[in-house]
C-alpha cells in the first residue's frame, strides 16, 4: 500500500503524457493543414473555415482536417487539395482569400458615415446669436491723438 501511494504522481504524469500525445491530426493540426483549411468553408453550418471551426466534434472539419493531412502526406499541392474538395462538395466549399475590396469597404463606409454626420451637423447647427453692440465710440484721449494722426496721414495721401 505504501508503494502505491508513492508511485501515484508518476502514474498520473504518465497518464497525462499519454493523453496529450494521443491527439489526432484533426485535433492538433499543423501549419500546413491550417493554411489549406483556411481556404475551405466548414459545412456544419457555423460559417467558419475548416481551420477555425470551433464546434466540438464537428462532423465536417475534423474529417476534413484528417483528409487534408493525408493528401499532403501523399504530396498533393494546396491547389490540388482545394480542387478535390470543390469536386466533392461543390463550389460553396471554397473560400476565396480577401481582396482589396474586402479590406477597403469597411473603412470607406466609416469615412462616408463620418462625412455625412459632419455635413448634417454643419447644416442644422444654429450658431449663437451675436449681440448688437452698436457703433463704437472711443473716449480715450490717448487714442484720440492717434486718430488725429491717422486723419492727417490719410489727408496727405490723397
Amino acid at each position: 500500500m505504501q508503494s502505491f501511494k508513492s508511485s501515484w504522481p508518476v502514474v498520473m504524469a504518465i497518464a497525462t503524457a499519454v493523453a496529450a500525445l494521443a491527439q489526432t491530426a484533426a485535433e492538433k493540426p499543423n501549419v500546413d493543414v491550417r493554411r489549406v483549411g483556411a481556404r475551405l468553408s466548414c459545412q456544419c453550418g457555423c460559417k467558419d473555415s475548416v481551420a477555425t471551426c470551433s464546434m466540438l466534434e464537428c462532423s465536417f472539419s475534423k474529417p476534413a482536417k484528417e483528409r487534408i493531412a493525408q493528401m499532403q502526406a501523399v504530396g498533393m499541392s494546396d491547389d490540388q487539395i482545394i480542387q478535390a474538395f470543390v469536386r466533392s462538395y461543390g463550389a460553396g466549399v471554397y473560400l476565396a482569400p480577401p481582396n482589396a475590396w474586402g479590406w477597403i469597404v469597411p473603412y470607406a463606409s466609416v469615412g462616408l458615415g463620418l462625412v455625412i454626420i459632419w455635413l448634417f451637423i454643419k447644416k442644422y447647427r444654429k450658431p449663437a446669436p451675436i449681440p448688437e453692440i452698436g457703433p463704437l465710440e472711443l473716449d480715450d484721449p490717448e487714442l484720440a491723438k492717434y486718430k488725429d494722426q491717422i486723419e492727417k496721414d490719410l489727408a496727405n495721401m490723397e
